[in-house]
């Protein structure tokens, strides 16, 4: 008998570059080199001795951040719990608005008359930072937590949006073309054939925004938005180096917290 060989199996080469790719490359990464070292007195980063110094304001300022006060936990958790509530109307004010935006957004299902303005929204709600927008409506509504719900709707809204109109852009086109043979309108197009396709992920976006709006509703409080951030910035002013500390915690365990639970959630629906 003869014996069988199998063919040898062949590694193919890795792609080479051309020169013209390499001197891009180059070109590019030593672009990138250039602007940080340019940027190094810009941005001052000659002077990060200064974080290590062995003066006496970093001795105090380290020596009551490793003693947290928490005489007032109660109040740092009920402000807490006020932040949370924040970041979950923004982000239930968001989907609401990220919904229809995402619909008109997607190219495979809108007219283009429609999906251009509505993308140009989008962009314009996603490129303006939460930061900025907390600060017009501090001036538009006062202090409190209603700045804050709004300023984090209106930047969520933007990113829902953008990725709520991608996972309706790769949908598989079968149930929407079954709908439409049985004669069937576009909004019912929409609520049998792509709805119940991206349902999923739409949810998973919107915890996923969620665990990111917590911690960006604390970062408003600092510009009186209401929640923890604000409890912060006034214990910051007064040098309540102790308070500060048990307010980071405090933040730090929430938002864990939060994040847990999300990414289980996640993981049940994806």
């Amino acid at each position: 008998m003869t014996a069988v060989t199998s063919p040898a199996l062949s590694i193919p080469e890795a792609p080479k570059k051309s020169t013209l790719a390499w001197a891009a490359d180059i070109l590019v990464w030593g672009g990138v080199a250039a602007v940080l070292l340019y940027s190094i007195d810009a941005v001052d980063l000659r002077n990060i001795s200064r974080l290590f110094s062995d003066n006496e304001s970093t001795q105090l300022f380290v020596h009551d951040l490793l003693r947290p006060d928490f005489g007032d936990w109660k109040m740092f958790v009920a402000k807490m719990w006020e932040t949370v509530q924040i970041a979950l109307w923004g982000t239930f004010l968001a989907v609401f608005l990220g919904v229809p935006l995402g619909l008109a957004a997607a190219r495979n299902i809108a007219p283009v008359w429609i999906v251009t303005p509505v993308r140009w929204v989008m962009n314009l709600l996603r490129s303006v930072p939460d930061l900025v927008i907390g600060l017009l409506f501090v001036t538009a509504v006062g202090l409190g937590p209603l700045a804050g719900v709004l300023a984090i709707t209106l930047n969520t809204a933007g990113v829902l949006a953008k990725l709520f109109s991608e996972a309706v852009e790769s949908i598989d086109k079968g149930p929407v073309e079954g709908v439409r043979a049985t004669g069937a309108g576009k909004l019912h197009e929409i609520v049998w054939g792509v709805l119940p396709q991206v349902a999923p992920l739409w949810t998973s976006f919107a915890l996923y925004r969620f665990e990111s709006n917590s911690r960006s509703a604390t970062v408003l409080g600092l510009i009186g938005a209401g929640g923890i951030g604000q409890v912060l910035f006034d214990s910051m002013n007064a040098f309540d180096f102790r308070a500060v500390s048990a307010i980071v915690i405090v933040v730090v365990v929430a938002v864990t917290l939060i994040d847990t639970l999300s990414q289980v959630m996640r993981r049940r629906l994806l």
